[in-house]
């Protein structure tokens, strides 16, 4: 029945925009998974249709992506890394400007929602061991995160999902996205750097109690499969291999290992996120079945409004981002919109990703950041977000549109 569908689709929309259900202990991939089981129980959506909604080369890429940086988790690099970024500078300010990068370019090839579950809590200790206020340091992890994860097309999961979906090529999207990626890391160090200048004053530190911060041991063997890992998956993104399955090979070999659990290795996987893709690929499936949107998209197009211009997209990411996020608006608006042209789908993923970081509540890695630093002892805010976010993502999206713009990739 179209009104159910409707219906569903709104709530669990609805259900992404608030982040849970009030009063309920229901996440976004609850409410994703809630709303999709009422459509398969009605009747509306069968289960062979929202088997064959799934993306499964996106899923695919994603899970393997994951496995891969399961193996630098376990190889102790993350431990080792912040350990080395939060202890090795005197300078609060150097040790954002090293954050920033090194979160950007690890985002970039291992996708930035794993990168900050992984590296969080490191950040948090190391920190707070040296008693340093460590919230602008996580906005900036997140931020460089999100930013750093637009260069390439298995940066994010919304890039992923574009890449796979719009049949993009790997190296020419590097090209474009390289020079606003680049600077809007930039942004994010500026932003950062004027809107928390009394907590980045070197000696200025938080009255808390010392934390005891270890890594643990480096394993070096291990860390070399992990590069090498990295090395193989770009010289398979050259061949004419579909990525997915140079992902999957790539992961496989990792998984065969004398010294590491596959159980263990596994088990590192973030199934709810997998999970929340699935759902919604089902729901919007459902709800595009029922020609409400393609109503509304011939209106758009007489209109001259459709998301293929930069007026029209630039305000639309901007706005779908912070209200449902990032990855529900992209899987929207491909599953509506299944042939934009390359440069609209270049210009969707720089876009949607830079837009994440308006709001705490604008990509699922800002939120990963704020629930991984409450567990550590740490309170993020979301007015703590928004006073570096605003400016950060207000420079990115500028400096997003007069590239996509100068270079002819979307017309104003």
């Amino acid at each position: 029945m179209t009104t159910l569908t409707v219906v569903v689709f709104m709530l669990v929309y609805l259900g992404m925009a608030l982040g849970r259900v009030p009063g309920l202990a229901l996440d976004r991939t609850g409410v994703a998974l809630l709303g999709l089981i009422v459509l398969l129980a009605s009747g509306d959506l069968s289960l062979e249709a929202a088997g064959a909604a799934i993306d499964m080369p996106t899923i695919a890429l994603l899970f393997a992506l994951m496995i891969l940086s399961a193996q630098f988790e376990n190889s102790g690099f993350y431990a080792w890394l912040a350990e080395r970024v939060t202890h090795a500078a005197k300078s609060p300010k150097l040790v954002l400007a090293v954050l920033v990068p090194v979160s950007g370019l690890l985002a970039a090839l291992l996708t930035n929602d794993v990168i900050v579950f992984a590296l969080t809590p490191l950040v948090c200790s190391g920190l707070l061991s040296q008693r340093m206020d460590p919230r602008p340091f996580l906005i900036a992890l997140a931020g460089a995160a999100n930013a750093g994860s637009a260069a390439t097309l298995i940066g994010n999961p919304q890039n992923i999902l574009i890449g796979q979906t719009g049949g993009i090529d790997f190296w020419p999207y590097i090209l474009a996205a390289a020079p606003p990626t680049l600077l809007s890391l930039l942004a994010v160090y500026l932003a950062i750097l004027l809107t928390w200048r009394k907590a980045l004053v070197a000696g200025n530190r938080v009255p808390t109690a010392d934390t005891a911060s270890r890594a643990a041991p480096l394993d070096r063997f291990q860390l070399f499969k992990g590069f090498s890992a990295i090395v193989a998956l770009v010289a398979l993104f050259l061949s004419p291999l579909p990525r997915e399955l140079g992902a999957l090979a790539v992961a496989g070999v990792l998984l065969l290992s004398r010294r590491m659990s596959s159980r263990e290795t596994i088990a590192a996987v973030d199934w709810h996120l997998l999970l929340l893709f699935i759902c919604l690929f089902g729901v919007t499936k459902a709800f595009a079945e029922t020609g409400l949107a393609q109503s509304g998209l011939q209106w758009l197009a007489a209109a001259d409004l459709l998301p293929e211009r930069l007026l029209v997209m630039a305000p639309l990411t901007l706005a779908a981002s912070n209200i449902i996020g990032n990855v529900p608006s992209v899987i929207l608006v491909l599953s509506l919109l299944p042939d934009l042209p390359d440069g609209a789908l270049t210009g969707l993923a720089l876009l949607s990703t830079f837009s994440g970081n308006l709001l705490l509540t604008g990509s699922l890695c800002n939120i990963i950041v704020a629930e991984r630093a409450q567990a550590a002892g740490v309170r993020l805010s979301f007015a703590d977000f928004a006073r570096s976010g605003v400016p950060m993502t207000i420079a990115s999206l500028a400096v997003a549109i007069g590239w996509l713009w100068i270079t002819g990739l979307m017309r104003i």
